[in-house]
Formats: C-alpha cells, sequence, structure tokens
C-alpha cells in the first residue's frame, strides 16, 4: 500500500477533488453504502483520505476493514488512478490497538488496559477473538502471559488478509502537494509546529475551534472524528467531517475543491 510522502504522512498530489471520509468505527453497512456512493461521483483525478477510526465501538469490524479493503481494489481499477491517490489515516483507535499489541512493555499494563477498554478499545478485542475479561487475565499473569496473549492477537490479525498491510499504511497526517488543505484524525495544537503534533493528532480535539488564523498557512484543517460529537462543522479554519458513526450517527464524506471549498457531502 506504497503512497506518497513519507511513514508519517500521505501526500496528495494534484488533486482533481478530494473526498475525506469520516470515522468510521465499525459500521460496516454505513461504510458499503457510503462507498456505493462514492462509486457513483467519483471522476479522474480525485483523491480520497480516509481519516481513522476504522476500528473500535461497532460491532462489524472485521466486515469494515474488508471493506476498505475491497472499495480500494475497486478504486484502483479507475482510469488514471494510483495507489497514493488514496490515503488512510491512523485514529485513536488504531493508535491504542497498536499499543495493545505491545502491552507488555508498559510500565503499568493495568492501568494502560483499563484507560483502553474506556475508550471503546473492547471492540476489537472482541473482533479479533478476545475480550475483557481475557486480557485482565493476561495482566495479572505477568508479562510472558500477556506476550503470549499478544502473539495470538497478532495471529488472529493476520488471518485476515490485508488487515496487517492496512494497519502498517496508516499515516499520521495528510497534506495536499501545494500544503493548502491538512488532513488530521481529531485535531492538532495550535501552539506547536506540524512536526511536533505527535499524540496531538489523536487527543487535540478542542485545538481547531481555537485557530484564529490559517494554521502553518494551511486554508483548511480537516478532521474525521469530534469526542463531542457536534455533527459536521465549518470553523474559521477548520472543517470537522465526524457525524457520529458507531455513536448512532450516520457516517459523513465530504468533497473539498483543492482551493478548500466545500463541493458536496455524502452520507452513508
Amino acid at each position: 500500500m506504497a503512497d506518497a510522502g513519507t511513514e508519517v504522512y500521505a501526500v496528495l498530489q494534484r488533486p482533481g477533488r478530494i473526498w475525506a471520509v469520516a470515522a468510521i468505527h465499525g459500521e460496516a453497512a454505513l461504510l458499503a453504502r457510503l462507498h456505493a456512493a462514492l462509486a457513483g461521483v467519483l471522476r479522474r483525478g480525485d483523491r480520497l483520505v480516509y481519516l481513522g477510526n476504522y476500528l473500535g465501538h461497532g460491532r462489524a469490524i472485521i466486515a469494515t476493514v474488508d471493506e476498505l479493503l475491497r472499495f480500494r481494489r475497486w478504486f484502483l481499477t479507475l482510469s488514471g488512478a494510483e495507489p497514493w491517490d488514496i490515503a488512510y489515516l491512523r485514529g485513536a483507535q488504531e493508535e491504542m490497538w497498536q499499543k495493545l499489541l505491545q502491552i507488555q512493555f508498559a510500565t503499568a499494563p493495568a492501568e494502560v488496559l483499563e484507560w483502553m477498554l474506556g475508550q471503546g478499545i473492547g471492540a476489537t478485542l472482541a473482533a479479533y477473538g478476545a475480550n475483557a475479561e481475557l486480557a485482565r487475565a493476561r495482566v495479572r499473569e505477568g508479562p510472558l502471559s500477556l506476550s503470549r496473549w499478544t502473539n495470538e492477537l497478532r495471529r488472529v490479525m493476520h488471518q485476515h488478509p490485508g488487515h496487517d498491510e492496512l494497519m502498517t499504511a496508516l499515516r499520521r497526517y495528510a497534506v495536499t502537494d501545494d500544503r493548502r488543505l491538512l488532513f488530521v484524525h481529531a485535531g492538532i495544537d495550535p501552539a506547536k509546529p506540524l512536526a511536533e503534533q505527535r499524540d496531538n493528532f489523536w487527543w487535540a480535539g478542542a485545538g481547531l475551534g481555537q485557530l484564529s488564523e490559517p494554521f502553518e498557512g494551511f486554508v483548511r484543517v480537516v478532521r474525521g472524528y469530534d469526542r463531542r460529537r457536534r455533527g459536521r462543522e465549518a470553523m474559521a479554519h477548520a472543517l470537522s467531517v465526524d457525524g457520529g458513526a458507531g455513536f448512532g450517527g450516520p457516517l459523513n464524506a465530504v468533497c473539498l475543491a483543492p482551493d478548500g471549498d466545500i463541493q458536496q457531502w455524502l452520507e452513508g
């Protein structure tokens, strides 16, 4: 799943339009409906960025990842489409999942696990054949038992074709090659430069509303997940796409012109 850019971020090159898909949260049926709608409006030169949180909360996580992979295969059959025309951002759920797979190295694994469970990681555990009580038991048994357990989680994930590859293809953020549009999962800290945001991409959602001027010259900062679930929201220099998928709301996608102008909304 190569893309233009680096292992940290993706670059959307020479876009005609950019479609940005909000947090999905295991809502495979919503994603399939959204993809069906997208298939009817995509045109040559369009780019596609998924804004993270494919995992967590919902009960169809395996089907969600499978649907992401299926649509990628379809997208790449379009005339002129290249692998780097699609970007997948790492959401908070994917970040937690990767940390969970290394939880045996955590200083306080019991505390880390409980915090993750409170953030919705239990749904992803269940999808890959585990549960919260089993996880707690392995934590109590110590690092060796935890290592065996996380290895088993990796083995189960590997049994689902493409799931490992998608998780390793995730990027922290995406930009258009003219640096007019910045795509993030949940937010940024306006006081820090882009290269130093680190965990702010997942946890600093309030920062977008504080932007009194374009952040590092970007016309818009576009995010896919709002913890306060206020629905889609246009701010002075930012745009929130989240419709509340996984919490009873729709799955949104927005189409943007390269200058940041909103062209169209779709719902799954």
